[in-house]
């Protein structure tokens, strides 16, 4: 994984929300302005860091 889910770091859930928010936010930004690449490829890694800091997290923690 590029992202290491079971880091200390990401042990308080604001800290994985907004890992996962600000490029689900950025992509936002980017899609309003016609910048369609670049809006995919945060939306992407948004994606990513959810399925990353959410789905495999919880089910190493299970």
């Amino acid at each position: 994984m590029l992202v290491d889910p079971n880091n200390p770091f990401f042990d308080r859930l604001w800290v994985r929300l907004l890992c996962v928010l600000a490029p689900l936010g950025w992509a936002a930004v980017e899609f309003s302005n016609a910048e369609n690449f670049w809006g995919g490829c945060f939306a992407a890694a948004g994606l990513y860091l959810a399925y990353a800091l959410f789905w495999v997290r919880g089910r190493d923690r299970s």
